[in-house]
């Protein structure tokens, strides 16, 4: 069986017995999809995680003991390469507990009152490394937040990359402030006048001198950086 063909392995994370047996049976449901477990809180998840090795992790944020976030942050710092994507479940988007789960590493996130269509895709879409929603929508959630910890900084435009960024070359680095403001892959390459495909390039790349595991994970760091700032130019 090709990779193409083998079905996405999914574990469901949520505290509440009704909401997570509901996912899994609509997931098992679905053609190409496989759970290969249920987990209730962010200990059994972490475990779960490391022994049936899935592809997707639906992880709800809030639960009591260990939380989504750290949850997250353990399942990703300990996964066998290749990590797991993790899609959290939210009940409201601009949630700071989705920011931490961001910064941790999560691929996107998912309001917990999506249709079923809209779950299947965004499992379909985060498996496939996409980009979960317009890049807006990760943005806004961003800038919200460093806004309030006041993370981002003013700086000149020709200033160069911030000290932490200074691995990446100049193309990687334009390549990510334009991610970082809200282009989508193919707005950056017809900004830069290069292919779609170089910019996914570019984007792997930067995430991997970055140690990075999401796209959103790399929005957070552009933030936080000081390389894009919320409401800079090209952010709109």
């Amino acid at each position: 069986m090709t990779d193409a063909e083998r079905p996405i392995r999914l574990l469901v994370v949520d505290d509440q017995f009704l909401v997570r047996s509901g996912l899994a049976t609509l997931l098992r449901a679905a053609p190409g999809m496989e759970v290969v477990g249920e987990a209730a809180d962010g200990t059994e998840a972490v475990a779960l995680a490391a022994r049936t090795r899935p592809d997707v992790v639906l992880m709800d944020i809030r639960m009591p003991g260990m939380t989504g976030i750290q949850a997250t942050e353990r399942i990703l710092t300990e996964a066998v390469d290749p990590a797991p994507r993790v899609l959290v479940l939210t009940t409201f988007d601009l949630d700071e507990y989705v920011y931490g789960a961001l910064r941790a590493g999560a691929s996107g996130f998912l309001l917990k009152d999506a249709g079923p269509e809209r779950l299947l895709a965004a499992v379909t879409a985060v498996h496939g490394g996409d980009a979960l929603f317009a890049p807006a929508v990760t943005r806004r959630l961003v800038e919200a937040f460093t806004r309030m910890t006041d993370t981002g900084r003013t700086r000149p435009a020709d200033d160069g990359p911030p000290p932490a960024l200074t691995t990446l070359t100049g193309r990687e680095t334009e390549v990510l402030k334009l991610v970082a403001g809200g282009l989508s892959n193919a707005e950056a390459a017809d900004s830069l006048f290069i292919s779609e495909a170089t910019v996914k390039t570019h984007l792997n790349r930067t995430m991997t001198k970055l140690g990075l595991t999401s796209r959103a994970q790399a929005v957070v760091v552009a933030y936080e950086t000081g390389l894009v700032t919320p409401g800079s130019a090209g952010a709109g």
